[in-house]
């Protein structure tokens, strides 16, 4: 019996993107969230030297890497954590995916995620054939909820949980004997005052769990804040039992990190200096794009932190899609992230600096053009 899965959505934006790249001097896809800018060379050059990689890598990572995993935690999040309770993955979109089978999730059971989310955590409630529920209420998560996904920062609308959020959600995930899991790959990326300089917050903050992790991991990526997003390099955090059984799994299906990739990522994570400067470039072209949106007339909503803006003309979301493509800009419509998004679309920062600026002077135009 084939596997119910969602829709990929992607095929829809052909027309869109055919549109846009006829406007003269070209498309700027904002429609993507892969980095564009080098990777660091201070992370290069580890992958490098470690590419003499003749044995089988560690399933579990090499104690540096697992060390310098809960060194991060400390130094970022002031969480305090054993080199047991973390676990490198190759990338977090495969742990995403596979978490449910591996906690044994299926028929009858429910699996819930954000009411704007990306298709991933649905896809992994449906390789399991449990029940897949986007709510963003704890009140209403029945009893048969067995997993609980939370994306803090979100994608895709930039949307930061609160510590009182977080608290809440756990509570009732715990209440209801499930697993809950923070999915926080944006969290060096917070633009409010209350984030400027330290990540947002973590599921696994004290103030958050308790005294206890049990029941709570926390998943991160150095792909947007590093650029790493071609290394594959992520890791998961929190529970040791349950990443003990996600562990044995891992160790008979061999989903192992390259050595050289687990080398780059100790370096990765010691070294803050490449994220701020990342970080600044970010924030430069999201201010800019933020001004040209609105003064082109749209509301930007959320997005407090990460790497796109969340907008809204209030009209459906493929309209503005198809707006902005007839001034070759290409973005994607928050009806690919369920029916919460039915009125925005997904405005990434993810484009290089002269390609920003290209999609401000068009959007400025429409405004010059509206004026006069």
């Amino acid at each position: 019996m084939a596997l119910d899965l969602p829709d990929f959505p992607w095929d829809q934006l052909v027309p869109f993107k055919q549109r846009a790249a006829a406007y003269e001097g070209g498309i700027v896809d904002l429609s993507v969230g892969s980095p564009v800018d080098p990777t660091p060379e201070v992370v290069r050059q580890a992958l490098a030297r470690a590419t003499d990689a003749h044995a089988y890598p560690q399933v579990a990572g090499t104690p540096a890497l697992r060390e310098a995993i809960a060194d991060w935690y400390g130094r970022r999040h002031g969480i305090a954590l054993t080199p047991e309770q973390v676990l490198p993955t190759i990338g977090s979109k495969e742990f995403i995916a596979g978490l449910a089978l591996w906690l044994g999730v299926g028929p009858g059971d429910t699996v819930v995620f954000p009411e704007a989310a990306y298709p991933t955590y649905e896809l992994g409630a449906a390789l399991v054939r449990a029940e897949a529920l986007a709510s963003d209420d704890p009140a209403a998560w029945p009893e048969s909820t067995k997993l609980v996904w939370l994306n803090s920062p979100g994608n895709p609308d930039g949307r930061v949980l609160s510590v009182e959020q977080l608290h809440a959600a756990v509570a009732r995930a715990r209440e209801l004997g499930a697993v809950v899991v923070g999915d926080e790959c944006y969290a060096e990326l917070g633009w409010d005052a209350p984030y400027d300089s330290a990540p947002t917050p973590s599921i696994l903050d004290p103030r958050v769990v308790g005294d206890r992790v049990d029941g709570v991991l926390s998943v991160y990526s150095l792909s947007k804040q590093s650029n790493l997003a071609g290394y594959r390099a992520a890791f998961v955090a929190g529970d040791a039992r349950i990443l003990a059984d996600v562990l044995a799994v891992r160790k008979h299906t061999g989903m192992m990190p390259p050595l050289p990739v687990q080398e780059a990522m100790v370096v990765a994570l010691a070294d803050d200096t490449h994220v701020q400067q990342q970080k600044a470039r970010y924030r430069a072209r999201r201010n800019m794009l933020r001004r040209a949106l609105e003064g082109a007339g749209f509301r930007i909503d959320h997005s407090q932190a990460g790497l796109y803006l969340w907008a809204t003309r209030g009209e459906p979301a493929l309209d503005t899609v198809g707006w902005l493509a007839d001034r070759g800009i290409l973005v994607a419509p928050g009806t690919f992230y369920g029916t919460a998004g039915a009125d925005h679309v997904r405005v990434a920062l993810t484009a290089s600096d002269d390609r920003i600026a290209a999609a401000a002077q068009r959007l400025a135009s429409t405004r010059r053009l509206a004026a006069s």
